[in-house]
């Protein structure tokens, strides 16, 4: 993975790579690449909050960065999100306490019979539908700020995307999908947390749950309802062409197949077809 970011940037002429560190292992572990394959000052991490991000993500976000000896600027994309109008969709939530947040978050997940595949499908009501849209845009926003950043550095853009996730559909098209080179792609979610306990990830970002942090008080986990160590012993005997049974192995088929069909979709769309 290291050879593999270092043959990136330098075959393509890039002076270094930034790199979006959101509080979250996939990022503090491609961080923890970055640094073996890079020198620091060729580095730039981006710390992207905004209005609804929790302070214990950009808290966790900005001590990775520490631990690793990289300076992060962080930029606050509410302004642009206010300006975009994303806000309007729903009402601001400053005052309001954060297990109480969650609470409306949980009763609004739990309305819907399966709002992970929803979701996929760009299937529900009003509600839902303007909940993806407030949700997307937050990442469609940061990408275009790591690539102006990028951009004016000649810095390539790093994706912090794993295999699990991306079986599964868990990124968002235009936003978090949207980068140049992807050197944890190839893996698992488990695998994942291997290397970052190789790589010296801090224990605080390794025992905290998964989240995209973007619905309060709602876990990768919760979304898929499995674990990601279920999740994963599927995908790997899947792809080993081992047939297993039962409701797990059912529903992650089923999330699969949603998501090839939110790609194919896509694609035609692309093509005009």
């Amino acid at each position: 993975m290291v050879d593999f970011i270092r043959k990136c940037v330098n075959d393509y002429g890039f002076r270094g790579a930034v790199l979006g560190v959101s509080g979250g292992i996939d990022s503090a572990v491609v961080l923890g690449l970055l640094i073996r394959a890079l020198d620091r000052d060729r580095i730039l991490a981006l710390i992207l909050p905004e209005r609804d991000s929790s302070k214990r993500s950009l808290r966790d976000a900005q001590r990775v960065c520490k631990h690793f000896g990289v300076v992060p600027q962080v930029y606050s994309i509410t302004g642009a999100l206010r300006a975009l109008g994303a806000y309007k969709l729903f009402p601001p939530a400053f005052l309001i306490p954060e297990k109480l947040k969650q609470i409306y978050a949980r009763n609004r997940w739990n309305r819907y019979e399966d709002p992970y595949i929803m979701d996929l499908l760009n299937e529900g009501d009003e509600l839902f539908l303007k909940g993806l849209a407030y949700y997307r845009v937050k990442h469609r926003v940061r990408m275009c700020k790591l690539y102006m950043e990028a951009e004016k550095r000649k810095y390539c853009v790093v994706g912090t995307t794993n295999r699990t996730e991306q079986l599964l559909g868990l990124y968002v098209k235009w936003g978090d999908d949207s980068v140049d080179i992807e050197p944890i792609m190839h893996l698992y979610k488990v695998e994942v947390y291997e290397m970052a306990k190789y790589l010296g990830v801090p224990t605080y970002i390794i025992e905290k749950a998964p989240t995209p942090d973007l619905v309060p008080g709602i876990v990768d986990e919760e979304a898929f309802g499995l674990t990601y160590a279920e999740i994963d012993s599927i995908l790997m005997d899947l792809e080993k062409g081992i047939e297993r049974e039962g409701p797990a192995v059912e529903r992650i088929k089923k999330i699969i197949t949603s998501t090839k069909l939110r790609e194919l979709k896509c694609l035609h769309l692309e093509r005009g077809e």
